[in-house]
């Protein structure tokens, strides 16, 4: 799930090598803390947060499929 979040972020973003995702274990639940360069930040946001929510549901999906629960959280550098 983690090289999924990279891969669709990195292809949104204008600085591809500067994006770092971590996973983080809190209650039973895997957390992606994604950490990326500040001026790409409102491409990975989007209008009235469209697209982080999109690549959140995508997450979710694809770990409910895998019996597991992810999140996905922007953490400033």
């Amino acid at each position: 799930m983690q090289a999924f979040v990279e891969y669709v972020v990195k292809g949104l973003v204008q600085h591809p090598d500067e994006v770092t995702v971590t996973s983080v274990e809190r209650s039973g639940q895997t957390i992606f803390e994604l950490r990326l360069n500040a001026e790409d930040a409102g491409r990975v946001i989007g209008r009235q947060g469209q697209t982080i929510n999109a690549i959140r549901s995508l997450l979710q999906a694809g770990s409910v499929r895998r019996g597991t629960r992810c999140s996905l959280e922007l953490v400033d550098r």
